[in-house]
């Protein structure tokens, strides 16, 4: 889960780093730069909240049975899916209105405390939103998982701050873009994951029914099939009801997030000459 983690990690973290970025420059711009330790004492406890709300997550599925964890780690799969979807297609065009609507809540924010609030809010949906997303990988014993997630959000910050400091320009869009697609491959990963897991917790049936087996060509153990298995939760040997689920679910959503995408065309607005115009009705 190393990649998926990054993946997951680079996109929230950069809109949270945008959210940052924006607010820090608007107050920047309009004097209010007495404010901006409001601005970072707000990440800094959505931050804290964020990790508080993780710590009781994980530990308390410690008590669970194996089969209990196996049912929690599907069921968090198919939310995790769920919010994938929601996120990619829902909020496609999210990024053009982000600055203005951003922007909007800080003129009718009346004080430092307000701003404290603002950031939190933002950084803290983002922050709740990532856990949610990378929380069945990160309740192994496996350090990898928490790697690609700091790694991706530490990208995520170096990226946010040289903006801000105007040392790059990055189309954000093409950006989310790029992201999205990569992530919709992620995300038939986690629900063929997901459906494996409730299929071990005896929930769903055929477990023991392979679609195929590739193992000779993707050999497990090695780097490459490490790789593809990390990054998009592919296996040599699916289930035929995982595997059905996850090409259903890597065309459907693909095409609808790639057509979702794509700018609106103008309508050409032909102008009538004034002297094709009707000359009013004498009385």
């Amino acid at each position: 889960m190393l990649y998926a983690n990054l993946l997951i990690g680079l996109r929230e973290g950069l809109e949270a780093t945008m959210v940052v970025t924006i607010l820090a420059a608007y107050l920047t711009k309009t004097g209010r730069k007495h404010e901006r330790p409001w601005l970072f004492g707000g990440v800094l406890a959505a931050l804290i909240f964020t990790a508080i709300s993780f710590a009781i997550l994980h530990f308390g599925t410690k008590t669970l049975t194996t089969q209990g964890q196996e049912l929690i780690g599907g069921i968090a799969s198919l939310v995790t899916v769920a919010m994938i979807t929601w996120m990619l297609l829902w909020m496609n065009s999210a990024g053009k209105s982000m600055s203005a609507e951003l922007k909007g809540r800080m003129e009718a924010a009346v004080g430092p405390k307000a701003v404290f609030f603002v950031a939190f809010l933002a950084v803290g949906r983002e922050g709740i939103e990532t856990i949610l997303l990378a929380f069945d990988s990160l309740t192994s014993n496996n350090s990898t998982p928490f790697i690609g997630l700091a790694v991706g959000i530490s990208i995520a910050v170096v990226i946010g701050f040289l903006i801000y400091k105007g040392a790059i320009r990055v189309d954000i869009g093409k950006l989310f873009r790029l992201l999205g697609i990569l992530l919709v491959l992620v995300a038939a990963g986690i629900l063929r994951y997901g459906i494996h897991d409730l299929q071990e917790a005896g929930v769903l049936p055929g477990l023991n029914t392979h679609a195929f087996d590739i193992s000779g060509i993707l050999t497990p153990g090695t780097w490459y099939a490490t790789a593809i298995e990390g990054m998009f939760n592919f296996v040599p040997n699916p289930s035929v009801l995982s595997f059905v689920a996850w090409a259903a679910y890597l065309i459907i959503v693909m095409a609808l997030f790639l057509r979702a995408g794509k700018p609106t065309p103008k309508k050409n607005v032909t102008s009538t000459p004034a002297s094709q115009k009707a000359a009013p009705a004498n009385v």
